[in-house]
């Protein structure tokens, strides 16, 4: 039996706690994460978390590093649910719309979207000029999924962790993957709730 796997690769843009609690979430649910992180990640993880790179040994269940292209994430043949970089650098994303790949994280997302699996892109940047608009639209006809960690107001999140946990939870709801930290309109907050149906014939 195939294990459960999602790969996650961490770009040297802000927002890397995206990745570290992605990657604890992964570990709730029971998939099994591959990860790959850039040089640039590994400075943003230590100038906005105060983290050593050691970090992401112990929160992944397999690390590649960067330049290692031979990787089991490299190839195909290799089955996971899809990638998700988090968060996603420009330089990241046109690289990978252009197709030619110089690291093993941009690598891993050229085969996820040639195997037709599930790309997700957090990326971060703005404001965008019409290049980054324009490379977005190309990954979007190529199958990947364009998603920016915006703030979900209507959750009513109470710190910075809330609005992190909302868009980790809405981009693993994209590989079918329900976390608990995700606050759901119509189940979990009050004001998007609506009365339950009654049961029997209706009479119009």
């Amino acid at each position: 039996m195939t294990p459960d796997r999602l790969v996650v690769g961490i770009s040297g843009a802000s927002g890397v706690v995206y990745a570290m609690r992605a990657l604890e979430a992964l570990k709730t649910l029971g998939v099994e994460s591959h990860v790959v992180a850039s040089k640039a990640a590994e400075m943003t993880l230590s100038y906005e978390m105060g983290e050593k790179p050691s970090v992401l040994r112990e929160s992944a269940d397999v690390l590649y590093k960067q330049a290692d292209v031979g990787a089991p994430i490299a190839s195909g043949s290799f089955k996971t649910r899809g990638m998700l970089i988090a968060p996603c650098s420009v330089r990241t994303m046109s690289e990978i719309a252009t197709g030619v790949t110089s690291s093993l994280l941009t690598r891993a997302a050229d085969v996820v979207l040639k195997e037709r699996r599930l790309l997700v892109l957090m990326v971060r940047e703005t404001p965008f000029h019409l290049g980054h608009l324009r490379t977005m639209t190309q990954l979007a006809e190529m199958g990947a999924v364009i998603m920016p960690p915006l703030p979900a107001f209507y959750a009513h999140p109470k710190s910075v962790d809330d609005i992190v946990n909302q868009s980790v939870g809405r981009a693993l709801d994209l590989f079918g993957l329900d976390w608990d930290g995700t606050k759901r309109w119509g189940e979990d907050l009050e004001q998007g709730r609506r009365p339950q149906a009654r049961m029997g014939s209706r009479t119009e």
